[in-house]
């Protein structure tokens, strides 16, 4: 009984550390990632802020709720970096190799871990559902507003500005301290281009009415030209057009300019039938699409009886039953020829027949325009729908996004094994891009009507899904796919690039070689090397995929020369070291699919692939066919070498 409650304790302690070293981590990678994407938002949208008189309390405000806008985007992110970085330092400081030693998996190592994120998912969706319709009501209602504010009142010098509706101004110089501008040339086209009215004068100041709602423009020493004819046109281009000339000393003139910044109400983003879908929950959203689909397809119903009610045949329909087809009838019977409908036109008057075509052409434009204007609310209807499924998904694929993410996070760090913040921002960084374009393309193509809106909004999982369940896999499996020489050995394996052997005399040796025991090692590896040519010189196809004896001998005929060569590798004699660096290094596995395997079976039933893949495996068996005779040829002149040497001894 001791021993259980031990081994319980000590993983209770382990799952403690676990999530103690995951959280503060997690909140760190978070307020990061938030800052990150925060950064972004603010690139986007600076031109919208910047210019506006707004005050700290509307910028604040707004990047609150840009804030919690974009959690949804940073939950991920910041789950994949951290779990990156935990599992990462864990093997960096060997502390999974430790707790894997102990017997202890790697997913009992993530249950804790698997437990919190479940958590923080289940979160995210309720999250999704009820706060972030409210949040972009808010944030959109108020991004509509900054927008729509008018900006800061700041006349550049020597540039014409075109911030007040109805004019244009020009400023050639002004005085920073006092406000005065000097020069000024204003074009007033408010009552329309053809009352434009033209004010020139030495200088000018301008001031604001105390609610803000006019501008208050005080002019001096100038002229003010205004078009009299009062809108009347010039019948040509030449004639002259009569104006009014006025000099003053002085003149004041109001100008309508809302300078206040007005909050739009949120009614009005709720309100809206093409932009209501950020404001509603998950009900909500299905109740809309229902309704919705019920409009589309009862306007799908009455097109499609407009068109048979409007088609050629549909006409014969309204004929009296002994009437209908009676020409046709009568021609048959006759044994002459149907009459086409265009001579039956030919046969009537041209008066009347121009009242017929007139008819014909009117009545098809009519059914043009109605058909096109449907068609046109059937269009914007279908985006609708479109942007409402989108939101639709969106609710769950955000969570599901962050198990998959701590699915891919966790085992890469346990295989990178690479702590700190380098590796893994690089990693999380290189995954997240992949996750955003894919997660980018499925949605523009579900907003577009290309895919189904399940697939769409789906589609990023669908790509992410495996690869996390494929790192997982290896990850409990101690695979080394990140690891450089794995990659190394396939490219040369690839590219038939042979390993060198190495052997420098050492300076310190503790077990000299055994020569006799060499000589009759060397001996008894050529008469492997003789057994293994009868055997498997010309493998069938079948024995081929399905014999494993084959590399399993190849294996020991390879052990036994490493064996043999490390032993001389003691030897302090140079000429044997360069004869032993001249063996080659064997390799044992000529297919690309272990024999007797379920792949190898595949392979071997499946005969377009089985053949395919036996044809490459041609070039890796004769290597290791020539192989095998170097080493025969290679371990006769090393018996001749050392027989010599050491008789001459």
């Amino acid at each position: 009984m001791c021993c259980p409650m031990k081994r319980f304790f000590h993983i209770k302690r382990l799952y403690g550390y676990i999530l103690t070293t995951f959280i503060p981590l997690f909140l760190m990678t978070f307020a990061i990632c938030l800052f990150l994407v925060l950064m972004q938002f603010l690139w986007k949208y600076v031109e919208d802020m910047v210019g506006k008189g707004l005050g700290l309390d509307v910028i604040g405000e707004m990047f609150f709720y840009a804030a919690l806008n974009l959690i949804p985007m940073a939950l991920p992110l910041a789950i994949l970096l951290a779990s990156l970085m935990v599992f990462g330092n864990m093997g960096e400081n060997l502390e999974l190799l430790a707790i894997k030693s102990a017997g202890i998996p790697l997913l009992k190592i993530m249950k804790p871990l698997i437990i919190l994120i479940f958590f923080i998912s289940v979160g995210a969706f309720f999250f999704q559902n009820d706060a972030i319709p409210k949040i972009q009501t808010k944030f959109y209602s108020l991004l509509i507003s900054i927008r729509q504010a008018s900006p800061e009142l700041d006349i550049p010098e020597s540039v014409f500005y075109k911030e007040i509706d109805g004019y244009n101004l020009y400023v050639e110089r002004k005085d920073q301290k006092t406000g005065m501008l000097y020069d000024v040339l204003i074009y007033d086209v408010a009552g329309g281009f053809d009352n434009m009215a033209v004010i020139i004068c030495d200088s000018a100041k301008m001031s604001m009415t105390e609610d803000k709602r006019m501008l208050i423009f005080t002019m001096y020493s100038g002229q003010q030209f205004q078009n009299f004819s009062q809108g009347n046109k010039p019948q040509n281009a030449t004639d002259f057009v009569p104006y009014a000339r006025e000099n003053f000393d002085v003149k004041t003139m109001m100008i309508s300019y809302d300078a206040n910044f007005n909050r739009m109400g949120e009614e009005m983003i709720e309100g809206s039938s093409t932009s209501n879908y950020v404001s509603k929950n998950l009900s909500e959203l299905g109740t809309s699409i229902d309704s919705m689909t019920m409009i589309m397809d009862s306007v799908n119903r009455l097109d499609r009886n407009m068109m048979k009610n409007y088609s050629y045949l549909a006409f014969r329909n309204s004929y009296p039953p002994n009437e209908k087809d009676s020409l046709i009838s009568a021609a048959l019977l006759a044994n002459e020829k149907v009459p086409r409908p265009d001579t039956l036109l030919q046969s009537k008057g041209l008066q009347e027949q121009s009242s017929i075509l007139q008819s014909a052409f009117s009545k098809a434009e009519n059914n043009s325009n109605e058909f096109l204007f449907r068609s046109l609310n059937k269009t914007t209807t279908q985006k609708v729908i479109n942007r409402h499924w989108i939101e639709w998904h969106r609710k769950f694929t955000i969570p599901f996004t962050c198990l998959i993410f701590f699915f891919i996070g966790a085992p890469l760090g346990s295989i990178v094994r690479k702590g700190g913040l380098g590796t893994p921002i690089v990693i999380s960084v290189i995954l997240f891009i992949i996750y955003y374009i894919v997660e980018n393309v499925g949605y523009k193509m579900t907003r577009d009507g290309v895919w189904e809106h399940w697939f769409g909004m789906w589609f990023s999982s669908l790509i992410l899904l495996p690869i996390g369940v494929f790192l997982t896999y290896k990850a409990m499996n101690d695979s080394v796919i990140m690891n450089a020489d794995t990659y190394v050995q396939f490219f040369k394996r690839l590219f038939f690039i042979r390993e060198k052997r190495k052997y420098p005399i050492k300076s310190v040796i503790i077990d000299s070689p055994d020569y006799e025991e060499i000589v009759n090692s060397l001996s008894g590896l050529s008469d492997e090397i003789n057994r293994w040519f009868d055997k498997y010189n010309h493998p069938t196809y079948k024995s081929f995929w399905m014999d494993n004896a084959r590399e399993r001998e190849l294996f020991t005929i390879k052990s036994s020369t490493e064996i043999i060569l490390n032993q001389l590798s003691n030897s302090r004699n140079l000429v044997e070291l360069t004869k032993a660096e001249a063996f080659p290094v064997l390799i044992t596995k000529t297919g690309s699919f272990k024999a007797g395997t379920p792949g190898a079976k595949f392979n071997m039933y499946f005969f377009p692939t089985g053949f395919l893949f036996r044809l490459l495996s041609i070039p890796f068996e004769l290597r290791t066919k020539k192989d095998l005779k170097e080493v025969q040829r290679l371990s006769k002149e090393m018996i001749e070498i050392i027989q010599g040497i050491h008789t001459v001894e």
